[in-house]
C-alpha cells in the first residue's frame, strides 16, 4: 500500500488534480449546473467520488483540513465566472 500524503502542500496539488479532472472530463455538466445554480446537485456523485478519491490518499489529519473542498471551489467554480448565472 502506498504511503498517505501528509504533506498540506502534496495534499493541494491532488486535490486540484482531482477537480481539474472533474473539470476535463464533466465541462458541460459543471457549466450548465452553474448557470442553473444546482451545480452541488448535478455534480454530486462525481464529487463525492473525488472526495473518496482524496480521503483514500490523505492522512486524516490533512483530510479533516478540507482541502478537498477548497479545491472544488477554485477549479470549479471560480474558474467559471464568465459563466452567467443568477448567482453571480
Amino acid at each position: 500500500m502506498a504511503t498517505l500524503i501528509d504533506n498540506p502542500k502534496r495534499a493541494r496539488q491532488l486535490a486540484r488534480a482531482i477537480a481539474s479532472d472533474l473539470t476535463l472530463y464533466h465541462e458541460p455538466k459543471i457549466l450548465e449546473g452553474i448557470a442553473n445554480d444546482n451545480l452541488f446537485d448535478v455534480m454530486s456523485d462525481e464529487i463525492n467520488e473525488g472526495r473518496e478519491l482524496f480521503k483514500s490518499r490523505v492522512t486524516e489529519d490533512i483530510f479533516g483540513q478540507h482541502i478537498y473542498e477548497r479545491a472544488i471551489v477554485d477549479v470549479l467554480i471560480k474558474s467559471k465566472g464568465h459563466v452567467k448565472s443568477k448567482i453571480w
